[in-house]
């Protein structure tokens, strides 16, 4: 048996998430499609993290083991039978066992938002648009006050099947991917800010959730000191709304 690692990246727009699902376009279902086509064989993938509904990836990675040899270049193999929304950039013998979901070290998500008065053609299903108030130090607080040891109860959803609900984060900040310029306490119009988060392990719509509760302070209806309250276990109807899928994006696997 050999071990394959497939790193891949995908809009997520027309899928209905990673998972395979009856009757519905799934990133699993097609990227295994194309595998058994290719190895002549049932594939069954594991993937590193799961995403949902609209949520795109620019660094998923999966793995299985096969018992086929496959013939040419793999990944120019399977580039030809998926869609154009899906792109396998590496695809490989790895070291045998290797697993994509077990042996990840971390994991890192970007979530997009696009503040501006008007909506962006070139932004549309890639970023979340924000016509309101934004302020970004805001931002950067609530981001600093991620790092570390917390208790994200109030960020996943009622239907969670978690037991535990610490995660350690590793990294989080808020980058403006415009010149900081405009009014005090105002985004730039037209910025695009992006929040980036590394931990080990995530929750379902954890940062999703964080996105639409940080832009609640950014906006002046929330406060720095009840978001960090939050942090400590409270239930999830405290904090707020769970922004759309269409801003947030796999990043990165670590190993």
């Amino acid at each position: 048996m050999t071990t394959l690692r497939i790193d891949l990246a995908y809009n997520g727009a027309e899928f209905a998430g990673w998972a395979s699902q009856p009757g519905k376009r799934t990133v699993q279902a097609e990227l295994e499609t194309a595998l058994a086509t290719v190895l002549r064989e049932p594939a069954k993938l594991t993937v590193a993290g799961r995403t949902d509904a609209g949520v795109h990836a620019l660094g998923q990675v999966a793995s299985l083991e096969s018992g086929a040899s496959p013939a040419g270049d793999l990944r120019e193999s399977l580039n030809g039978l998926t869609g154009h929304d899906l792109v396998v950039h590496a695809a490989a013998p790895t070291a045998d066992g290797f697993d994509a979901r077990r042996d990840a070290l971390s994991r890192t998500y970007c979530y997009r938002v696009h503040a501006s008065p008007v909506p962006s053609p070139f932004e549309r299903g890639l970023a979340l648009w924000w016509p309101y108030r934004l302020d970004p130090e805001a931002l950067h607080a609530c981001a600093a006050a991620l790092v570390g040891r917390h208790d994200f109860t109030a960020f996943t959803r009622t239907d969670s099947a978690h037991v535990h609900f610490e995660r350690d984060v590793l990294r989080a900040e808020w980058r403006a991917t415009a010149p900081a310029e405009g009014s005090p306490g105002m985004a730039p119009i037209g910025a695009v800010f992006e929040f980036w988060i590394e931990s080990r392990a995530f929750m379902r719509s954890m940062v999703r959730v964080l996105v639409g509760t940080m832009l609640e302070v950014a906006g002046g209806r929330r406060e720095l000191a009840d978001f960090e309250r939050l942090l400590r276990g409270a239930p999830r109807e405290e904090a707020g709304d769970t922004a759309r899928p269409h801003g947030l994006y796999l990043a990165e696997i670590r190993y």
